[in-house]
């Protein structure tokens, strides 16, 4: 059995407090790095009290820092205190994402917009910010989506943004090979967190006939996939889309 080791680097994981995000925190962190719970400041603070749970379930190598994605600023104020808390960088997990789906019809210019900032510049933001202070040899592994791939009706501001990630993966893993960084993009199908019990019971059960494995995925599922990535297994793996979808598509 391979045993995975990451003592002594820092994660950085946005959109952490809670469902897959968490997951990916939880899996890294076991296999002994530090983490990052990164955060958005909700009005009502519940994503601030989800991110320090997930801290106190974890223990003392996890802290929770806040930061607005779509802000570049607020994205460089967190870079500064994952290295003040920890004194490192080495992995980036871009994990925080939105949907408002609907036809292009329906489709407000604001909910195309807000779900291009959050799903697409956020990356471009932290992936920015991250890489003059990620270590040689560090690691970015960037969410798409299968949406991002085949696209989904009612998407179209989903499946852009995520194809957009796809695109920005690759060219990252170009620019940032001579440091020896490795940048990729999983894509997963559904996967049942909060955000994937969105999707109506119906259209779910629609598409899962289109899955060999006759189920849809766990987000450790997902997280073992993540942590692949940021091993020394993977690092000759860059600049690749994994796709975690029990067969739907290859």
């Amino acid at each position: 059995m391979i045993n995975i080791e990451l003592t002594g680097k820092t994660a950085v994981i946005t959109g952490a407090g809670q469902g897959l995000g968490a997951a990916i925190a939880q899996t890294l962190y076991g296999a002994g790095a530090n983490v990052v719970i990164n955060y958005f400041k909700d009005p009502q603070g519940v994503n601030e009290q989800r991110a320090n749970e997930v801290v106190k379930k974890l223990g003392s190598k996890a802290v929770a820092i806040e930061a607005d994605v779509r802000n570049q600023a607020s994205v460089e104020a967190m870079i500064a205190k994952t290295i003040e808390a920890f004194g490192r960088l080495d992995i980036v997990v871009n994990n925080a994402g939105i949907i408002r789906d609907k036809t292009i019809k329906k489709m407000s210019s604001e909910e195309w917009q807000s779900v291009l900032d959050t799903n697409l510049t956020g990356p471009f933001n932290v992936c920015k910010c991250a890489t003059e202070k990620l270590a040689e040899g560090g690691r970015i592994v960037n969410f798409a989506s299968i949406s991002g791939v085949v696209g989904f009706f009612g998407q179209c501001n989903y499946s852009a943004s995520k194809a957009g990630v796809i695109a920005l993966t690759k060219v990252l893993s170009k620019e940032l090979g001579k440091r020896k960084i490795t940048v990729n993009a999983i894509a997963p199908g559904v996967v049942l967190t909060e955000m994937g019990k969105t999707i109506p019971e119906e259209v779910r059960a629609e598409m899962l006939k289109s899955v060999p494995l006759g189920r849809f995925g766990e987000p450790s599922e997902i997280a073992s996939v993540v942590l692949f990535l940021c091993s020394d297994l993977a690092s000759y793996v860059t600049g690749q889309v994994i796709h975690v979808n029990g067969g739907w598509i290859g």
